[in-house]
């Protein structure tokens, strides 16, 4: 009898975990994206994507992110100060560049949208993104 219930408990406890690790579900108006880079602080620049770690967003590389987050979260990323992280999380679709990259800094995209608004933010050119999670990345940061 104790055993069954001890297999019981965990049998709870194992379901109970899965259903936690569900990714949250995205708002209509945002996009989740994974992202090569360095850290400082709460800002995330955008690193060079290599063919083994694309990432799953066309941030040009340079690109500076405010990360938000809990606060036990962010203190795990920012101990990884000077290493690559990839980080995964979501931003808004409008600030997530559309298009095709031909390099050197030039986009082609499908055209101006409508209803924009200019970024008055005063974090200035940062985008913000809501950090779920990260791991480690191949590479190094410049110092």
């Amino acid at each position: 009898m104790r055993i069954r219930t001890l297999v019981a408990l965990a049998v709870v406890f194992a379901a109970g975990t899965l259903v936690a690790q569900e990714p949250k579900k995205v708002p209509k108006d945002s996009v989740r994206v994974s992202i090569p880079g360095c850290v400082k602080g709460y800002v995330f620049t955008v690193g060079r994507r290599t063919p083994d770690q694309p990432g799953t967003s066309d941030l040009p590389e340079g690109t500076h992110l405010r990360m938000n987050g809990p606060k036990k979260l962010m203190s795990e990323i920012g101990a990884r100060k000077g290493s690559m992280v990839e980080i995964t999380g979501l931003m808004k679709k409008d600030d997530v560049p559309e298009g095709i990259s031909l390099g050197g800094g030039v986009r082609m995209t499908p055209g101006s949208r409508r209803g924009g608004s200019v970024n008055s933010s005063p974090l200035g050119s940062q985008i913000p993104i809501d950090v779920e999670g990260w791991r480690p990345a191949m590479g190094s940061c410049p110092s």
